[in-house]
């Protein structure tokens, strides 16, 4: 395994010692890739906050961001924190913005924010308006992003390739490996009605034109029997049909949620958040013999090895 960690700084290239290893994070939500790594100091480094980074293994490129984080020790290293270019989407705004879909969202505020576009998928679904006040640029993309979700069922990850801004449908994000029993090392793995479990949704909508408030509920009795009332409330702020919309919420939330952490399986760059693999493992109250989706990876590369730290959702996993 050929690994590659290059750092530019006014036009010179250097091609640093790495104490120990790297470790390269992604989440599927609202967090840049980070790569993070260790340097031994010479009388030749000379890097500096903002500097590019660039990462690959086997000449494949891993990650491209930039350093914002520098820590000095007394043992002559250098500890460097590198984010991608999904950094600059906690900045803050304000938008409003009509008949337009989450990928041209997307992209109004890449080039309003000067980041590199690489594809972004036809999101399919037309926000028929939205205002955004004083958000940042990750939550105002979310918000497209989770209504398309809520009213058509197909979700996007957004995530940087290498340089590169991509919004994608998962289920163009299969990736071609199995973690058993063989290849994970560990696993942890929890089930909850505690957090992010709705079997009652509630919407509301202020008609301004007729003066009067629109209610729409769904809920199952069934489960509500067997859990008690756990109630999902949000407000409509556009017209649009609130029931299809409720209705939408309870299939998406009104089941039981589980965890799954897979700790040190065999490393694989293709994996990333936001990716499908494939679970093969018998889990006790369910044997899981299916895609999952990546919320978070770790991957470290230390020593020649490569590993990689998984937290997992799929069906009702909610991570």
């Amino acid at each position: 395994m050929a690994q590659q960690l290059l750092i530019a700084n006014n036009g010179k290239i250097y091609v640093p010692t790495v104490k120990d290893g790297i470790n390269w994070t992604t989440e599927r939500k609202g967090v840049p890739g980070q790569l993070e790594f260790e340097l031994l100091k010479d009388d030749i480094l000379d890097i500096e906050e903002g500097n590019p980074v660039s990462f690959k293994v086997d000449n494949t490129g891993v990650f491209y961001g930039f350093i914002f984080i520098r820590k000095n020790t007394k043992n002559n290293t250098v500890k460097v924190t590198a984010y991608d270019q999904l950094r600059y989407l906690k900045n803050k705004s304000s938008y409003i913005y009509t008949n337009m879909r989450a990928d041209e969202v997307t992209k109004m505020i890449a080039n309003d924010f000067r980041l590199n576009i690489g594809n972004l998928d036809n999101t399919q679904y037309t926000i028929a308006k939205k205002s955004e006040s004083n958000k940042s640029l990750f939550d105002i993309i979310l918000d497209a992003t989770d209504e398309t979700l809520q009213y058509i069922n197909e979700m996007y990850i957004l995530y940087d390739n290498f340089g590169k801004l991509n919004l994608t449908n998962v289920a163009n994000m299969k990736v071609d490996i199995i973690i058993d029993e063989e290849t994970a090392q560990d696993y942890d793995y929890e089930t909850s009605i505690d957090s992010d479990t709705y079997n009652r949704i509630k919407l509301i909508f202020d008609n301004k034109e007729t003066g009067k408030r629109e209610v729409y509920i769904a809920q199952d009795n069934n489960n509500i029997n067997k859990w008690g009332v756990l109630q999902y409330f949000d407000t409509i702020e556009e017209q649009t049909n609130g029931a299809v919309k409720a209705q939408s919420l309870l299939k998406l939330y009104n089941q039981k949620t589980r965890k799954l952490q897979i700790k040190k399986a065999l490393g694989d760059i293709r994996v990333r958040a936001g990716t499908l693999i494939i679970v093969n493992l018998n889990l006790g109250d369910v044997k899981l013999q299916n895609y999952m989706l990546v919320e978070k990876a770790k991957h470290t590369f230390k020593n020649g090895e490569h590993f990689m730290d998984l937290t997992l959702r799929g069906q009702d996993f909610i991570a």
